[in-house]
């Protein structure tokens, strides 16, 4: 090594372009070595990465090459989830076709990460918006269609009039659209669905086996399939109809004061037939989203139908009405409310002056106690409640059912809260579901020979809406069944199913079919899988569904996709702002626009002071994000790899400061020093350095297997201390090689300019050190020697060392007998292989 410096903007492109002209990353279907497929969740190409797909990436990258380095072959590839809406708002605001914008924000993004040094098999790469892969993805969707479990039916949905689209319960915010900010509304319309139900048990199940899950996702996933045990009965109403209820707390069947209906129910539809006033509010509550959480936060709002409903124990009337936060998808569509212990009904009867009572207590002698300002979801014992007075809220459960079904007015039942898959999207720039639509004959699936149905390129974003629709010729075709003339769908799926198949297509990719079921079987499920917390409902639920789906019809054998998942923390950064003098709204800049300094923060184009703010995820909105090309260009690739993976533990969130990135650029300079002090001819041994050594190195391995990185680097830091101390030794050179071998998989290019220096090829391709179990065990201690408890000396020692051997040394120490300063010692209390303590 000639170099007093490691020179990155060098180093890096040249060793990236020496990996891709080995095709150094290029998974071997045919291997016959053990095979790890390491994956993290691919980016959509908004245009440019941030820092949390840099340290999301890097985690996979340490862990993917360390695994070569074990003797693994290796899938990491990488694709792009590259449908979806913001490329159509690019088409409307910018005048762009939303595949150019697509494509051109791929290849940067692509450009960045190579830039990165990412382990990545760019061979298998894959872009959803490719009629190659979307493509197949029809042709799976028929599949599915054959075996029954794609349907369409009418259903209410979330309409955002400005985007002209149907939103998921997920996109709407606060009651409004998550891109447009418009007021969501409910309309019907007839939309497809996959029968997501129909593996409800399997779903909740699975989850059980998935004990390399966070604990965290398994359960919000268990919580949204919601399975839950209750009761369904029916109400006589006063106007001689009934009406079915269904509830999962039939031991507050004594707590009800009213009954309400979805504005969607037939009672609520039969009453605002002939009441302007019912249609009114019908309307009102079409304008409120579906959400669970939009339900808890809106305001309760009801219309008394002037109905009753006779209860089936006290035969007390109960008020009907319609109710903005009761969903007709859920249960019957109408709920017996109990207002005592539930916090919606609770907030509807303090706003309607409605009987609240309290039917279960922690104990009996607070029967009577009075609510506070809410409801009282709790275990207990029941009360006020006739002959279930007394009773454990389940017991209560278990007499009221047996009661009902007992006497044919109810009977027990179980549902789910997890709905069918509504995946018809009402705009261009996604997947055509491929069907036709036949005055004669229907609904008629694309044969398989005519696709992919590919999207046309000649589209009109000029007003809002779906381009489908409007286009001149595309949706017009022939019935591929009949041959009369006919139109295609003309909605798009759900960008969701773009991602619940793509790792099988990493996997296996044949032109002729959606993938290889015997390639399937020798990669998935995935080994190690990375990503945000925020995907561990939908997408991890809908990969898990379509898994299932697949594997029953017969395509593949697998059930769980995801061997093992980890969820990253974010990078956080501080925030610095001005108020605005005119509004008092907050005027964020960027850390580049800022200079920080012992007296606060000032910005540099005028000096004058700014506001820092709270530690946040980083966002584009606070300006308060880190451009990862301008980190690179500073210092490297490495030096940022580096700074992601230390100090934070990789769960948690991680701080980004720009006194980290340096002090990690300052290492990979430490290590570049140390590095050229290897020397292949030295002698000598040093055997607590290669016991060091060793140790390290399968410490570090057990770091990264686990992915704690922290920790990893911790110990590497350690060790490189212990070298830098070192005399020169045979083992000196061998832990500077062991060394460079360690922190490969983490910086990659200082690695490889290190390795060829010294004469070696390519230490991507190297063995991770082996270890010599004998050099695992301490053979020597440390033992602590104190005077009257206080620690005065320690000394090292062979472990094993006799009490009277221990002794006689701790009284040979001149720094104890300093300060037992002359006196007697009057007892010595030995601890072995730990402590000695003299009492003087």
């Amino acid at each position: 090594m000639t170099a007093d410096r490691f020179d990155p903007a060098s180093a890096d492109i040249r060793w990236q372009q020496a990996w891709d002209n080995a095709q150094t990353f290029r998974a071997d279907d045919s291997s016959a070595k053990p095979r790890s497929y390491v994956l993290e969740m691919f980016p959509y190409p908004s245009g440019r990465i941030h820092i949390g797909h840099v340290r999301n990436y890097t985690m996979g990258d340490v862990l993917a090459r360390y695994k070569r380095m074990i003797g693994h072959e290796v899938l990491h590839p990488m694709g792009w989830d590259a449908f979806g809406m913001p490329a159509e708002n690019a088409a409307m605001e910018k005048g762009v076709h939303p595949g150019g914008w697509t494509r051109d924000n791929i290849a940067n993004m692509k450009a960045q990460l190579k830039r990165l040094g990412f382990a990545l098999d760019w061979s298998r790469e894959l872009a959803t918006c490719d009629p190659d892969y979307y493509g197949q993805e029809q042709a799976l969707f028929l599949d599915l269609y054959a075996a029954g479990l794609v349907y369409r039916r009418e259903s209410a949905v979330n309409w955002d009039p400005v985007d002209q689209t149907v939103l998921a319960n997920e996109q709407v915010i606060d009651g409004r659209g998550w891109r447009s900010g418009a007021l969501v509304e409910k309309r019907k319309l007839n939309q497809w669905f996959l029968k997501i139900t129909q593996f409800a048990d399997d779903l909740l199940a699975g989850l059980d086996t998935l004990d390399k899950w966070p604990e965290k996702v398994r359960l919000m996933q268990e919580n949204w399939i919601g399975k839950s045990q209750g009761l369904q009965f029916g109400f006589d109403l006063s106007n001689g109809d009934r009406l079915d209820v269904y509830t999962t707390r039939p031991d507050t069947i004594f707590g009800a004061s009213f009954v309400a209906v979805a504005a969607e129910h037939p009672v609520a539809q039969g009453i605002a037939a002939g009441n302007p006033a019912a249609q009114d509010f019908i309307a009102l509550c079409r304008q409120g989203g579906t959400t669970a959480a939009e339900l808890e936060t809106a305001e309760k709002l009801g219309f008394d139908t002037g109905l009753s409903a006779r209860h089936p124990f006290t035969g007390a009337a109960l008020p009907v009405y319609i109710a903005n936060f009761v969903l007709m998808d859920y249960g019957t569509g109408a709920i017996m409310a109990v207002p005592g212990h539930d916090q919606r009904d609770f907030d509807f009867a303090r706003k309607y002056g409605l009987p609240i009572t309290r039917v279960v207590a922690p104990d009996a002698d607070r029967a009577d106690a009075p609510f506070g300002d809410e409801a009282e979801a709790g275990d207990g014992v029941i009360v006020h409640s006739g002959f279930l007075d007394g009773l454990t809220v389940a017991a209560a459960k278990a007499a009221v059912i047996g009661r009902a079904e007992g006497e044919g007015w109810g009977q027990g039942k179980t549902v789910w809260r997890l709905r069918d898959w509504g995946v018809s999207r009402q705009r261009y720039w996604g997947t055509p579901i491929p069907f036709v639509h036949c005055e004669v004959c229907g609904v008629v699936p694309v044969p398989k020979k005519h696709l992919p149905v590919v999207l046309p390129d000649d589209v009109d974003f000029s007003v809002p809406g779906n381009p489908l629709e409007r286009h001149p010729t595309w949706k017009h075709v022939a019935c591929p069944q009949c041959g009369h003339a006919a139109r295609r769908e003309t909605d798009t799926l759900d960008t969701f199913v773009d991602s619940s198949w793509y790792f099988l297509r990493f996997a296996s990719q044949p032109a002729d079919r959606p993938f290889d079921p015997a390639m399937i079987a020798q990669w998935l499920p995935v080994e190690q899988y990375i990503g945000g917390i925020e995907h561990a409902i939908l997408h991890l639920l809908y990969a898990r569904f379509w898994t299932r789906a697949l594997a029953h019809i017969g395509l593949i054998e697998l059930t769980e996709p995801f061997a093992s998942l980890f969820t990253q923390g974010m990078v956080t950064h501080e925030t610095y702002e001005r108020r605005n003098p005119d509004n008092g709204q907050p005027v964020y800049f960027s850390p580049a626009e800022v200079e920080r300094g012992g007296d606060g923060a000032r910005l540099r184009a005028d000096g004058a002071p700014v506001q820092i703010g709270r530690v946040i995820k980083m966002s584009k909105s606070k300006k308060n994000v880190v451009d990862p090309d301008e980190i690179v260009a500073r210092h490297g690739a490495d030096a940022i790899r580096w700074f992601m993976l230390s100090d934070s533990p990789p769960e948690r969130d991680l701080p980004w400061s720009e006194a980290g990135i340096e002090g990690c650029a300052r290492f990979v300079q430490r290590l570049w020093r140390l590095f050229a002090q290897y020397d292949a001819g030295a002698s000598g041994e040093d055997r607590a350095l290669a016991r060091k050594t060793h140790q390290t190195v399968h410490a570090v391995a057990g770091d990264i297997e686990a992915l704690s990185f922290n920790k990893a680097v911790a110990r590497i830091y350690e060790l490189t201390g212990a070298t830098e101390k070192a005399a020169p030794s045979a083992d000196r050179s061998q832990a500077i090689r062991t060394i460079l071998l360690l922190v490969a998989p983490m910086m990659p290019h200082l690695a490889e300019e290190a390795w060829t220096s010294i004469g070696e090829h390519l230490i991507a391709d190297a063995a991770w050190p082996t270890v010599d179990p004998a050099l695992l065990i301490d053979d020597e201690v440390t033992i602590a020697v104190q005077v009257k408890g206080k620690l005065r000396d320690t000394l090292v020692v062979a472990k094993g060392t006799p009490r009277e051997d221990l002794e006689r040394l701790a009284l040979a120490s001149d720094k104890v007998q300093r300060a037992l300063e002359g006196a007697d010692v009057k007892k010595v209390i030995v601890v072995p292989d730990r402590l000695v303590n003299l009492v003087a």
